[in-house]
């Protein structure tokens, strides 16, 4: 863990301090941790799929049978 400093609207707190006991959370610092995790969580996922799929077109462009690819994918998904 690291500390950082963040400079928030008040009103943006007060919503948070609102919110985080109806979420389970203790405070609201845990549930801005949490809204951040989930925020980077989703665009890692859609930027890894984005650069899968990009791939993915690549490698047909260049010959690769689809059978090939579909095996793959599956292969991707199991692990």
């Amino acid at each position: 863990m690291t500390s950082i400093t963040l400079r928030i609207p008040v009103d943006v707190v007060e919503s948070m301090k609102n919110i985080a006991p109806k979420r389970g959370f203790a405070g609201y610092q845990s549930l801005l941790k949490a809204y951040l995790s989930e925020g980077l969580r989703a665009d890692e996922q859609q930027f890894a799929f984005s650069a899968q799929a990009r791939l993915l077109e690549s490698l047909r462009k260049h010959g690769v049978a689809q059978s090939v690819i579909d095996e793959a994918t599956r292969d991707l998904e199991v692990t």
